[in-house]
């Protein structure tokens, strides 16, 4: 296929077109988008969501959603309708010998994955964050931009380390978990929840301010 189709015509959509050019492997990007009509970095809306399966036999998708629930459900009906979903791996980003990747990950600009690594399916990697070696980030899970994972960390489904934050070795960390922008994680954490501060603790309520 020389054609991407990209779900979602928001911020992250506009890092997957610009992934998507720097590869060169594509000769046509386009959006689906259910609110945006005008065209994204040169790009053109050319429809809703719903109407991916006008193209399923005709070009790749990249689901280009933030909301990690939102990304699995429509990643998910898009291989379960035969459609062709890939991962998008910028040029700048250093991928190790050994790194294992799921289907429909995006790995940004200066981005680090160590050795022996796994991504899941849908996992975001992103701008100048670091992955080390032997970690295991879980499917439709984001590591933020600036972050850092040392060695052996593991990292559930759905969660998200916050930018600039930093987890110790070793360290694992429960499904559908929030980790703040700045955070040190130093311990595990096995209870969802929005965690913050340094020393990482979980907030007594579920919103951020």
């Amino acid at each position: 296929m020389n054609h991407l189709i990209i779900l979602g015509a928001g911020g992250h959509g506009k890092v997957a077109a610009d992934i998507a050019f720097k590869t060169n492997r594509y000769a046509v990007i386009s959006f689906l988008d259910d609110h945006n009509t005008s065209k994204i970095v040169g790009y053109d809306v050319i429809g809703k969501v719903s109407d991916y399966k006008k193209y399923i036999h005709y070009a790749d998708f990249f689901v280009a959603i933030g909301d990690g629930v939102i990304r699995e459900k429509l990643q998910n009906e898009l291989i379960d309708n035969g459609a062709n979903v890939v991962s998008l791996i910028h040029p700048s980003a250093a991928v190790a010998l050994g790194v294992e990747m799921g289907i429909g990950c995006m790995i940004t600009a200066m981005a680090v994955i160590g050795p022996d690594a796994k991504v899941g399916n849908g996992a975001i990697i992103n701008t100048a964050c670091s992955v080390d070696h032997d970690c295991v980030v879980g499917d439709f899970a984001h590591v933020s931009v600036g972050a850092h994972l040392a060695g052996m960390v593991r990292i559930g489904k759905q969660t998200m380390v916050g930018a600039g934050a930093t987890v110790k070795n070793g360290i694992t960390i429960c499904d559908n978990c929030l980790v703040g922008a700045g955070a040190v994680v130093v311990k595990d954490i096995i209870e969802k929840g929005i965690y913050v501060g340094v020393p990482a603790r979980k907030m007594l309520h579920d919103k951020c301010e």
